[in-house]
């Protein structure tokens, strides 16, 4: 997979007991430009787009790349989740050669508070720490997201720091893959990454 490693992209699709987590589709380009266009999602992502705009770029199969997952219920796409690089000029980082994988999500307001992106991450959180085992998982989002950071608790992962960025402050948190061991930003790895993230959905959170 370009980007995150020698790994085969896209991954058979990943079933979830309510979700499949799967590689783009023609299907999915409404959703795509909901997703983009909706004031809602994007209040925290810079606000929303043109929807003229989006209708003429959004290509016939938006999101076919490595790294992103369209999450399905039902057939039908209600978000997605995306593994990065996290670029090495942008500030949080927690090694020395930055780039770690960074988890995004964005799901449409109807999927809201019912538990889809803690299911959904948790999956692709399983998969990720499968796929490449070792290496860690950062999220950065902004503190006035309530629910971004109540879901990245949910998820397990822990604050390392805090900082400006796009005019805002930013939370900057890792998996628990590796967690804080002491002020100067060193890291241990933890056990049970994957079961951990995948148990976070299957107790009724998110």
């Amino acid at each position: 997979m370009t980007g995150l490693g020698p790994v085969a992209w896209p991954p058979a699709p990943i079933g979830t007991e309510r979700l499949l987590l799967r590689e783009s589709e023609a299907r999915d380009r409404a959703a795509f430009i909901e997703l983009f266009a909706s004031p809602e999602v994007r209040t925290y992502l810079g606000g929303p787009q043109s929807r003229e705009e989006l209708e003429a770029a959004m290509p016939e199969v938006p999101g076919r790349r490595p790294g992103l997952f369209v999450v399905d219920l039902d057939g039908a796409m209600i978000g997605m989740i995306t593994l990065d690089r996290r670029d090495a000029e942008r500030p949080g980082h927690i090694r020395p050669d930055a780039e770690e994988a960074e988890l995004g999500y964005v799901f449409l307001p109807e999927a809201w508070g019912c538990g889809y992106a803690a299911e959904g991450c948790a999956a692709a959180l399983g998969w990720f720490v499968g796929a490449l085992p070792g290496e860690p998982v950062v999220l950065c989002t902004q503190t006035a997201n309530d629910r971004s950071l109540r879901l990245a608790a949910k998820l397990g992962f822990t604050e390392v720091e805090r900082f400006e960025e796009y005019g805002a402050e930013q939370w900057f948190g890792v998996w628990s893959a590796v967690t804080p061991s002491g002020p100067a930003g060193s890291f241990r790895q933890g056990r049970a990454a994957g079961s951990a993230a995948l148990r976070a959905w299957g107790e009724g959170i998110g």
